[in-house]
């Protein structure tokens, strides 16, 4: 009897552990040309990170501090401090490589295997979507 009762608790406890919030993954971004891992850190908000690059030698050169164009793009966190807030996740950043603006940013999940991010500068009206969509790391 003990020994069930350690497993269903062991069981419990493992299920609990490894359960994941809907926006927790890999993503590619609209151009399919990065893959984002995006995760739930020890703070309880969310942060997203190029874990593959189709160009993987390409630098951060339209960072607006000088001393980071030279850093990869590949590893760069571009998603900080999202909140979840029932079913969108507000408070966030998003930082464009492209054009080396970081904005703020909110995230709604469209089902299972899409997200719509808009980032914008003062108020979400004045702002842009775009849909990010689930894949593997592979």
């Amino acid at each position: 009897m003990r020994l069930v009762l350690a497993m269903v608790m062991l069981l419990g406890v493992t299920g609990w552990a490894s359960a994941q919030d809907a926006i927790e993954g890999y993503w590619f971004n609209d151009k399919k040309d990065a893959k984002i891992q995006i995760y739930k850190a020890t703070d309880g908000k969310f942060y997203g990170k190029i874990v593959w690059l189709k160009d993987a030698a390409k630098k951060d050169e339209n960072n607006p501090k000088s001393a980071l164009q030279t850093q990869p793009i590949l590893g760069l966190v571009i998603l900080k401090g999202a909140e979840k807030d029932g079913n969108s996740y507000d408070d966030g950043t998003i930082y464009d490589p492209e054009n080396g603006k970081t904005y703020d940013c909110t995230i709604k999940s469209k089902g299972t295997n899409t997200l719509a991010l808009r980032g914008y500068v003062g108020i979400s009206l004045f702002g842009r979507t775009t849909e990010w969509s689930r894949t593997n790391f592979n």
